[in-house]
């Protein structure tokens, strides 16, 4: 007989009611349906071509609004320094966005000179979301890459003297939703590589023994399961493109790094005999991340009383350590989607975010801070930062180190995973 802990999540008693509840939620906040909204532009004028020097991704551009107000105002404010540039007077600027928000928000870009980049009109969602896609179009055109100010962020934050919750928000922090309401600690969300589902680490009671489990959770219908909860340490839950599940299980004694086949069930496999064990050390590991293509695990170990970033192949084998010189203590990495960086924390007397390139060498001090991950555009980073009484989140512009705090949310927030 399989102990009511280990249950399915369907055969809790309540669990249909509190299904509905949840979905009904989620439903009125828009979040089961994920696809982006549809905001339409009018076509740039043709001909139009702005002369963005190269070295311009590595600074920070100077832009000047003209004629917005209010709340759009802020927004492109905000999206357009997260994302590499600063807004200045006109006269300072070497490019202008003129516009307005008579019921839909209208924007032209230009240079100084007056060379026309795009004249666009924005429809669809309401005028916040047209000042995002407005943003978008001018970093778009302003530096080659797309923009990320209509993406999304999941993260935990505190409810309660020993309750947190997983969260999901637009990327600077605007409409928060709660996707858990669980009243326990979590840790760690984390997306799926195609967005359709959550992971995460929860210390839920099941038969009234409390335990880590790790929760996979569908981002379209809101079911949840179990993916691993065995006796010790249960964490991680990082999906590889292949749809290989790693997670940290201390199930062989020491945690370590176990890899899950794809379609496995943990329920159909309560010994876990088709987990593949990673490495064997004494230490802990932690903060598992895959490369984007799905052929490497990289994640933080202990050598000798060090801690290190090693990686390994998806298939195994040995561990590769990934130099990060001028830095100590790293954890946390994370991979960048362009299969170029992994960014991670390092202590020392304080936490720092730092970047490396893939295969490791000198590491690059970003933002102080900790547990950051990559934007999609892989040039920005989402990460926290520690306050007097509670932690927020932050975003940093890595080529320009420019960083900005999102709003103040009730909770302290932490542990940010970036979606699209």
């Amino acid at each position: 007989m399989i102990p009511s802990a280990l249950l399915p999540w369907t055969s809790r008693p309540g669990f249909k009611d509190d299904m509905m509840r949840m979905v009904w939620c989620l439903l009125a906040f828009g979040v089961l349906e994920l696809s982006s909204i549809q905001l339409h532009a009018g076509a740039a004028p043709a001909g139009g071509n702005l002369q963005v020097v190269g070295e311009a991704r590595n600074k920070l551009i100077p832009v000047a609004l003209e004629g917005f107000t209010g709340e759009v105002a802020s927004v492109l404010k905000f999206d357009l320094e997260v994302m590499g540039c600063k807004v200045v007077p006109s006269a300072d600027a070497a490019f202008l966005v003129r516009g307005k928000a008579d019921g839909s928000v209208v924007g032209a870009l230009t240079d100084k000179a007056g060379n026309p980049g795009f004249n666009r009109r924005y429809s669809g969602g309401n005028l916040r979301d047209q000042a995002h896609a407005l943003s978008n179009d001018v970093i778009q055109a302003l530096t080659g890459l797309p923009g990320i100010a209509s993406t999304r962020v999941l993260f935990k934050m505190k409810t309660g003297p020993r309750a947190e919750e997983v969260f999901l928000s637009d990327y600077d922090g605007h409409k928060p939703v709660a996707l858990t309401n669980d009243k326990t600690l979590v840790s760690a969300p984390r997306w799926s590589p195609d967005h359709s589902k959550v992971f995460y680490t929860t210390w839920l009671k099941r038969g009234g023994i409390e335990n880590t489990t790790v929760i996979q959770q569908n981002m379209k219908t809101g079911e949840r399961e179990v993916m691993a909860r065995y006796r010790g340490l249960n964490t991680g839950g990082a999906l590889s493109p292949q749809g290989f599940l790693a997670m940290i299980l201390s199930r062989g004694g020491s945690p370590d790094v176990y890899v899950a086949p794809p379609g496995w069930k943990f329920m159909e496999d309560l010994k876990g005999q088709n987990l593949r064990r990673m490495c064997v050390t004494r230490e802990e590991e932690n903060g598992v991340t895959w490369s984007p293509d799905g052929q490497w695990l990289c994640f933080a170990t202990r050598a000798n009383g060090k801690r290190m970033l090693v990686k390994v192949a998806a298939q195994g084998g040995n561990m590769i350590r990934i130099p990060t010189s001028g830095v100590l203590n790293p954890s946390e990495p994370n991979w960048s989607p362009d299969g170029k960086s992994i960014a991670f924390t390092a202590a020392m007397g304080g936490f720092n975010v730092c970047v490396i390139p893939a295969q490791g060498g000198a590491a690059t001090v970003v933002a102080a801070g900790e547990a950051p991950t990559w934007a999609p555009n892989s040039r920005n980073l989402i990460f926290t930062r520690r306050g007097v009484n509670k932690r927020q989140l932050a975003i940093v512009d890595v080529p320009t180190k420019q960083v900005k705090i999102l709003p103040a949310f009730v909770g302290s927030a932490s542990q940010p995973a970036w979606g699209n």
